[in-house]
């Protein structure tokens, strides 16, 4: 990861390659297959939790957020993604995560955010809060509170399920349907890294649909 002056027009950049084949049932057992993994989440997004609060009083102090904790951050970042991306955050690839905060570029679920010189002492007094109020309320729906009958989530893992019944009787998993699951999780670690104090940039609202990031015409000048 490049450290830049400044921020990129996107700092936040998640990639991701869907695989093929995959398995027309193994999603089914998915969720107990990475129960090791949420069991080390819980404690690493305990550690995370830490880590922002340091760095919430370096930022106000110093302007800067800490390399080392920034590194860590990033780190359960990616290694959520990873796990979403295996489960039912998309059930896009049948390959098991690997147990680690590095970057992993031969992964097909990819997260990468630049790290910023400097940082606003005003806007971390309120962007994890009150700035982030209409990104919360837009991602509690893919994340949370949608409901299918007897059964209640998210709106990301819904359209993952029904991705995976598709894929289970055709054997291809839709492409429309990955552009969209894509797009919402970009959406949802966008405010992530912001939330987390780790960029000024403001996310937008919009849903850049597809595996690859967009690139814009700015960076390419």
């Amino acid at each position: 990861m490049t450290t830049l002056v400044g921020f990129p027009a996107r700092p936040v950049r998640v990639n991701a390659e869907l695989d093929a084949p995959l398995s027309r049932w193994l999603w089914l057992v998915k969720w107990i297959l990475v129960i090791p993994h949420y069991v080390v989440l819980f404690f690493l997004w305990i550690a995370f939790t830490v880590v922002s609060v340091i760095a919430f009083f370096a930022i106000l102090f110093t302007e800067r957020y800490p390399r080392a904790l920034f590194d860590f951050n990033l780190g359960v970042l990616r290694w959520s993604w990873r796990v979403a991306y295996y489960s039912y955050g998309a059930l896009a690839t049948d390959r098991y995560p690997p147990f680690s905060l590095r970057e992993e570029p031969e992964y097909p679920a990819r997260l990468d955010i630049a790290y910023p010189r400097r940082l606003s002492r005003g806007l971390v007094l309120v962007k994890w809060w009150l700035l982030a109020i209409p990104h919360y309320i837009v991602i509690g729906f893919f994340l949370g509170g949608f409901r299918l009958g007897w059964w209640s989530g998210g709106l990301i893992a819904v359209l993952t399920v029904i991705a995976a019944v598709i894929m289970a009787f055709t054997q291809k998993y839709s492409k429309d349907l990955f552009d969209l699951i894509l797009g919402f999780n970009r959406w949802v670690l966008r405010v992530a890294a912001y939330v987390a104090l780790m960029t000024d940039a403001y996310p937008p609202f919009r849903l850049d649909m597809g595996g690859t990031e967009p690139i814009d015409t700015e960076e390419l000048s």
